[in-house]
């Protein structure tokens, strides 16, 4: 029989690099540690760019309990990024690739007592994908290890991580049948195989029919069937899988079994603030919670495989799944077999999950590299492999904004997505429509999807007249509105991805009033709260929990006459009431807007029910009888609040700059960046300050810099308005306006 321990306790750490030999006097030294964990918990996330990357030591003593069986092997759930796996001193395999699993044998390598020793490195290299990236590349062993022991007749665990077990479902919808067929690898001569209370003996393989098929369904209903295998000897294998049928058109986006069913939804990232990626169950289970109330029907689990428990909650909850290697930002041309073993390990060991609908090929990938021959090349066979291994799914990739659309690169995948941030990084808001409108013009034929879009928050800053790079929880929330919409009169996009759902680790960010985090999270990186913006999706997309939602509940100080109260719901009618005082109501959906005026604290209060006259809620029935409520406190103040401000000196400076008597014979900040770099004096002025801002945002704005296309984005914007997003203080801003009126055109 197959006995798995976890070994949880009894390591010890050394941070730093030791050699093979003298790991095992560390047995009596180094830092008691448990598994999970990283060593980049508190420097990957506290900015500075400086977190430690390099060489780590993990030391454990194998009991005879834990060593006993048959066969034996050790495996470990994810080692970032690179491991090397020693055994009384001796060297059993080595790994790259920080995000899958892979095992080691023990067998017939085990003495009277029993070292174990694991090399664990993070450190910048040419070869191990990622390496420039905006997010921390925590180091450590940050998921489970464990032995397995299983009988000398077993199922295969060394190749790519296998399971042992692949399941592939034909699904015939007019029907109502499927066929599912099940392979196994094992060392013996055949096996018994059930699925559904069928049981065959087979060598390798076998077929089942299965009639009144019951479909997996999305978050409707995600119904799973199991699938098992075993030897004779004992040894035994499950797979859990639903039968589904996944289709995409052009123009009408994504079907599920023969529906269509728009994909809206978000990206994860791995990491939680003060444990970096070292996550355990409850804390995978607690993020599924919260997508749960969000109401999304898609993830996109970036940037890397996810755990296999975060899968099985998406199997669990019906979520349709996005999944991707690190493939990301910047071509390495001696990364390629990296990048074909990543893909191979995605595919063997998630392959039976039914929620992953795609494999991405690569994310922004020409960010910081050209596309030529070599990395054409690498795309053309990680997609050939993904065929080659799965028949089913389609594959697709993550283009980055610049990148041109008639590109050859968007012939490679099956399908495509495009991460846009216009209206934060760049441009207006109104130009994510536009790129849309003239892609789908131009392409009428071609899949194409919103893999990425966002604007960073911190709940600290406000404003009444929120705009581009202020920070606010306003502007962010009239942002993803403005792309909501976008979204919503484009049905033929195939899917769409919120970046991020929670704020995450960015060492190299020093931005926001924040350092080291990438804050366009809908939630707080620890999970305590949510931004407004959450409650926006959450009444477009939430269709079963009736709720209301009063925004700026931290925006409490206004220094205005009258101010805008604005209310999410995804009822039809909201009532507003001030001091116990109806004040109005508006009939519409998901965001309704008042404006109430200011004398003193007011206590609001929001009432929220259905109204038949717009849509009938598609809830529980006996919550559509009660109307629900939300409270916040407002206060007029004399002068605005200082502390929700994040850039100070750009606000003081704005209406300065507005109302200036500046010599339009020489230039200025009002300036674009195209005509200040027009000229070789005010352009080499420019570039100087460009330089240091980028390095603010990481190695990865520093690499991507250069791009011919962002730069010519980035042309059309005026200094000014570049300032102020960058956070430039009022000094910088006056003493550049100096220098550039010093310049005649």
């Amino acid at each position: 029989m197959r006995k798995i321990t976890v070994l949880k306790d009894g390591w010890h750490f050394v941070h730093g690099d030791i050699s093979p030999e003298t790991a095992p006097e560390y047995l009596n030294g180094g830092e008691s540690v448990t598994l999970p964990h990283t060593w980049n918990s508190i420097d990957g996330q506290d900015g500075g760019n400086d977190y430690y990357r390099g060489t780590c030591w993990y030391i454990r003593e194998l009991t005879p309990a834990e060593t006993s069986g048959e066969c034996l092997f050790i495996e470990f759930a994810g080692a970032a990024m690179t491991a090397e796996v020693y055994l009384n001193g001796a060297k059993l395999v080595r790994h790259e690739g920080g995000f899958s699993a892979f095992r080691a044998e023990l067998t017939g390598k085990l003495g009277e007592k029993n070292i174990l020793a694991v090399s664990v490195n993070n450190e910048d290299n040419t070869t191990v994908y990622p390496q420039k990236a905006d997010f921390t590349f925590y180091g450590g062993l940050y998921r489970e290890v464990r032995l397995i022991s299983v009988p000398a007749e077993h199922f295969e665990l060394l190749k790519d991580g296998t399971p042992g077990i692949k399941v592939t479902p034909e699904v015939d919808l007019a029907a109502h049948t499927a066929m599912v067929t099940v392979e196994t690898w094992h060392n013996a001569g055949s096996v018994e195989i059930t699925v559904n209370g069928e049981t065959r003996t087979a060598e390798r393989s076998a077929t089942f029919f299965i009639r009144d098929v019951h479909l997996w369904d999305g978050m409707d209903d995600p119904y799973l069937y199991t699938a098992s295998a075993k030897l004779p000897g004992g040894d035994e294998v499950s797979a859990r899988f639903g039968c589904r049928r996944f289709e995409v058109d052009p123009q009408k986006g994504f079907f599920l079994n023969g529906r269509s069913y728009p994909l809206r939804g978000v990206s994860r990232h791995q990491d939680l603030k003060g444990k970096g990626n070292a996550l355990l169950a409850e804390d995978h289970a607690a993020d599924m919670e919260i997508i749960r109330e969000l109401g999304a029907t898609s993830l996109r689990l970036a940037h890397y495989q996810h755990a296999q428990e975060f899968y099985d909650l998406c199997d669990e909850n019906g979520l349709i799944v996005w999944a991707e290697i690190p493939y990301i930002t910047m071509h390495m041309p001696g990364g390629r077999e990296n990048t074909l073993s990543q893909m191979r390990e995605l595919i063997t060991q998630c392959y039976n999950h039914p929620s992953i609908a795609v494999w991405g090929l690569s994310n922004e990938i020409t960010a910081a590299s050209a596309v030529d021959g070599d990395l054409l090349e690498n795309h053309r066979l990680l997609n050939d492999l993904c065929h080659h291994m799965d028949s089913t799914r389609l594959t697709t990739m993550a283009d980055v904004f610049m990148l041109e659309t008639d590109s050859p690169i968007l012939d490679i995948p099956d399908i495509n997505s495009y991460n846009l941030y216009f209206g934060w990084y760049l441009g207006e808001l109104e130009q994510n429509d536009e790129f849309f409108d003239e892609y789908h013009e131009a392409h009428p034929d071609r899949v194409i999807g919103l893999s990425e879009y966002g604007a960073d928050a911190n709940p600290a800053f406000h404003s009444s007249v929120p705009e581009r790079g202020d920070y606010t929880e306003e502007y962010q929330a009239l942002y993803h509105e403005h792309m909501l919409k976008m979204i919503e009169e484009r049905p033929y996009l195939w899917a769409t991805h919120v970046w991020n759902l929670f704020d995450f680790a960015a060492d190299g960010r020093d931005e926001g009033g924040k350092h080291g985090e990438n804050q366009k999270g809908l939630v707080t990186f620890d999970r305590s709260l949510r931004k407004d913006a959450f409650y926006l999706y959450k009444a477009a997309w939430n269709r079963k929990t009736p709720f209301v939602h009063l925004c700026g509940k931290r925006y409490v100080n206004r220094a205005e006459d009258t101010t805008e109260i604005k209310v999410y719901s995804n009822l039809n009618t909201v009532r507003l009431y001030v001091d116990g005082v109806q004040a109005g109501e508006e009939t519409g959906r998901t965001v309704f807007r008042f404006r109430i005026p200011l004398t003193g604290e007011h206590l609001i209060r929001a009432e929220a029910f259905p109204s038949g006259s717009v849509q009938e809620f598609p809830g529980d029935a006996d919550a559509r009888e009660q109307a629900v409520s939300d409270s916040m406190c407002v206060r007029r103040v004399s002068e605005p609040d200082e502390s929700y401000i994040f850039n100070k000196a750009a606000a003081a400076v704005t209406n300065w700059f507005d109302s200036a008597d500046l010599d339009p014979d020489c230039f200025s900040v009002q300036d674009t960046l195209e005509v200040l770099r027009s000229n070789p004096r005010a352009g080499a002025v420019i570039d100087a300050m460009m330089a240091k801002s980028a390095a603010s945002r990481g190695d990865v704005a520093d690499s991507v810099k250069d791009n011919p296309a962002l730069q010519k984005m980035l042309g059309r914007m005026t200094m000014i308005s570049l300032l102020k997003q960058a956070g430039a203080d009022e000094e910088s801003i006056l003493q550049l306006n100096r220098v550039l009126q010093g310049i005649h055109r």
